[in-house]
């Protein structure tokens, strides 16, 4: 799978750095899910213990060729990430107290910030569409106040609001 190879390639700074690549790849690229499916299977994926790029990548290989397709998506995305990564640990080991490689280091951050940031606003988008914004922006309000004050794990509040959904919900009905 040649979306996993270049976002193991160009993953840098760890799993949640590669989440927009892989949405661009299994989404826009090669339009293996639309965003929705994209937006659940991470959603899921965040839930479980482990590396978050190795568990979007099976399962998006399982998805497109079944068990071979799951453990080629695999390797080739963990393949070149410990190949370039030992060999940038090297290098970087050598040469890290030179300025222009310590700032090279730095400036990645904002790359993957921005990243990130245009993937939130994505899905910011997708929610408002599908749920309706004032649904939308109280549950983000919500999850956010849930996750940054009462520190509740993102993993936690995810798998409560996938319960939720199949709770039964009667609303009261109006006499008119």
């Amino acid at each position: 799978m040649i979306g996993n190879f270049r976002t193991g390639m160009l993953g840098f700074g760890g799993g949640p750095s590669s989440i927009p690549l892989f949405q661009q790849e299994a989404v826009k690229k090669y339009k293996w899910m639309t965003e929705e499916e994209f937006a659940d299977t991470l959603a899921l994926a965040n839930t479980m213990p482990g590396p978050i790029a190795t568990k979007m990548a099976g399962y998006i290989g399982y998805r497109v060729g079944g068990i071979v397709g799951m453990i080629n998506a695999l390797v080739s995305s963990v393949l070149p990430t410990v190949i370039i990564l030992i060999s940038l640990l090297q290098v970087l080991q050598a040469y890290k107290d030179i300025p222009w490689v310590k700032h090279m280091s730095a400036s990645i951050v904002p790359v993957v910030a921005v990243m990130l940031a245009q993937m939130t606003w994505e899905f910011v988008k997708k929610s408002g569409t599908t749920l309706g914004w004032k649904k939308a922006i109280i549950l983000i309000l919500a999850s956010f106040l849930l996750t940054e004050v009462t520190h509740l794990h993102p993993g936690i509040l995810i798998m409560i609001l996938i319960i939720s959904v199949f709770i039964p919900f009667k609303r009261k009905e109006n006499p008119s």
